[in-house]
């Protein structure tokens, strides 16, 4: 996990300390809100619709326990008790009062966090796969290249005031856990035909307004020449990204005028240029950050197996538990667990105090200190030794986080919604609440199987709805909230945007038309082994346009 150096400390503390004569100036009254509004957004403030929120940064997801205690603490002193993990794995706090913002600042930069450049029209927090370190199927660790890109772009003077918001995700396997395609810049890790190390290059992913799938523009792109390769994309989209009309600003908006081979054509240019500067990276350096990632020692565990066995065999809701939230690790004699922040009719994505310091003493107990924030909003301890499982497990019920549903119906993305922000036209988290009652059965779900329900609130996608098996749109139309149903969504290395199925509907209904949807697929599978997506994909929208309005001309609305 990569530490703080000397310069990392000294500028955290400045901007601390500037941002609190920021709060004491706008408190006072001396800055006026539109003048303080740039400053606390530099800072991750934001201003929602009942109050101030705070979106601390989570690099690649990662933490130790001692930053989750810490994420804890303010959630116990500076807010209502708990905290929301977001699909930026970030967390997000929406009740902090401003004067306290400045102090929650300092108490994150003990502990080597920091909120900045969670907001603005700057590159984002860069998001990893939650795996990353640990799953069976990965070319190497996409880490250490998510933090040499945080560290080049953190206050980066040429891209602060870009035209808007910029994305980018890592993923170092074959099976896309971090959704590269629906980002601005998605990077593939992974290995050419002489085995040197590299990326596939995607640009102009996104959701939002306009969703839209990233172009592949470079097939391989070696590891030195990753900052200077990005730093090309950057100017391009600098230089030509529209500053008029922020809807279309984007730099997906920029790829699909432009054309993706005209694009690529003058970003390869600009590289040209940039390729043997300071910019490329040195192995040394490479090394040196790779060194703070380097796996756990991980002992053989042999006695895991029998252990295991035995488990799962005296206790059927433990086995159930493995099942659906153990995966396979690199290390045969460890898995991978997902603590679902998805416990049934429970708030997605949310944690108590308790909880998150309940999931600090696990991890530094049985999972070597590390802890993951998945873009699903969910908790990961990727290094668990199967001889651990139980224990692990029995701690995870006593603190109510053992809900085995990874991947299932019930384990819903859905934003905040128009209970918080003020963005926002219907409700998220009350949808999701009432789908997850509806479906909660543990045998229900099981005959389902795989299915990614994600919940937005407003058109911009925070619920990643466009990717979502079933995706639902919360819209405001005369007044009144209207979910409109999306199918066939995937944010994996197959990823496609959801159709839009009909008309929208109304609270009240919007989980029984989920319902006909799911008994639709279930009468039309092949067998129980076709997922959803499988069937959905095979069968085409109209069978479930037919299941939910009859037919013909009701469903074009």
């Amino acid at each position: 996990m990569y530490r703080y150096d000397e310069f990392d400390h000294a500028f955290v503390s400045a901007r601390v300390e500037q941002f609190r004569d920021q709060v004491q100036r706008r408190l006072s009254g001396e800055l006026a809100e539109d003048a303080f509004k740039p400053l606390r957004l530099m800072n991750g403030v934001y201003l929602q619709l009942h109050a101030y929120m705070l979106r601390v940064a989570i690099p690649y997801g990662t933490l130790s326990s001692r930053q989750m205690r810490m994420l804890a603490h303010i959630a116990r002193k500076y807010d209502r008790g708990y905290g929301h993990f977001t699909t930026r794995q970030n967390i997000q706090y929406n009740w902090p009062r401003l004067s306290d913002t400045p102090d929650i600042l300092q108490e994150l930069a003990s502990v080597e966090m920091h909120a900045l450049q969670t907001s603005g029209n700057c590159i984002r927090n860069v998001t990893a796969d939650h795996f990353a370190g640990a799953a069976a199927d990965e070319v190497a660790d996409p880490r250490p290249y998510a933090e040499i890109l945080r560290q080049w772009s953190s206050v980066h003077p040429e891209f602060s005031f870009l035209p808007r918001k910029f994305k980018i995700a890592v993923t170092g396997a074959e099976r896309d856990r971090a959704a590269i395609q629906v980002h601005d810049i998605g990077l593939h890790l992974k290995k050419d035909e002489n085995g040197k190390l590299g990326f596939a290059v995607y640009v102009g992913g996104g959701q939002g307004r306009t969703p839209l799938i990233a172009k592949k523009i470079r097939d391989f792109l070696p590891e030195e020449d990753l900052l200077s390769y990005t730093t090309a994309i950057m100017r391009v989209y600098n230089l030509h990204g529209r500053r008029d009309n922020k809807y279309k600003a984007r730099i997906k908006i920029l790829v699909h005028e432009t054309g993706a081979e005209e694009l690529a054509r003058q970003v390869e240019l600009e590289f040209a240029n940039l390729k043997d500067t300071e910019l490329k990276l040195p192995d040394a350096d490479i090394q040196a950050i790779a060194a703070y990632f380097a796996p756990a020692t991980l002992p053989n565990r042999t006695e895991g197996w029998g252990s295991l066995a035995r488990w799962k065999k005296a206790d059927p809701e433990f086995a159930r538990w493995v099942h659906q939230n153990v995966q396979p690790h690199k290390h045969p004699d460890y898995g991978m667990v997902t603590i679902s922040l998805k416990p049934i009719g429970g708030i997605p994505g949310d944690a108590s105090h308790e909880q998150m310091d309940a999931v600090a003493d696990i991890a530094e107990e049985y999972a070597f200190d590390e802890i993951r924030v998945s873009h699903e909003q969910n908790l990961i301890l990727p290094h668990v030794a199967l001889a651990d499982l139980e224990p692990v497990y029995r701690a995870l019920v006593a603190a109510g986080l053992a809900t085995a549903n990874a991947g299932l119906i019930t384990d819903i993305i859905a934003c905040p919604g128009l209970d918080y922000c003020a963005l926002a036209n219907a409700r998220s988290i009350p949808v999701a609440q009432e789908i997850s009652n509806r479906f909660g059965s543990p045998e229900r779900q099981a005959e389902i199987g795989e299915l990614k329900i994600k919940i937005s609130g407003c058109i911009n996608a925070c619920g990643h709805h466009h990717v979502g098996h079933i995706g639902l749109l919360g819209v405001e139309k005369k007044g009144a909230e209207l979910y409109q149903i999306t199918l066939g969504g995937s944010g994996d290395e197959h990823t496609s945007i959801g159709e839009i199925i009909g008309r929208g509907f109304e609270p009240e209904r919007v989980t029984d038309a989920v319902e006909t949807i799911v008994d639709t697929y279930l009468g039309l599978r092949r067998d129980k082994s076709e997922t959803f997506l499988e069937a959905y994909r095979r069968v085409g929208p109209q069978p479930f346009k037919d299941a939910l309005y009859g037919g013909g001309a009701q469903a074009a609305a």
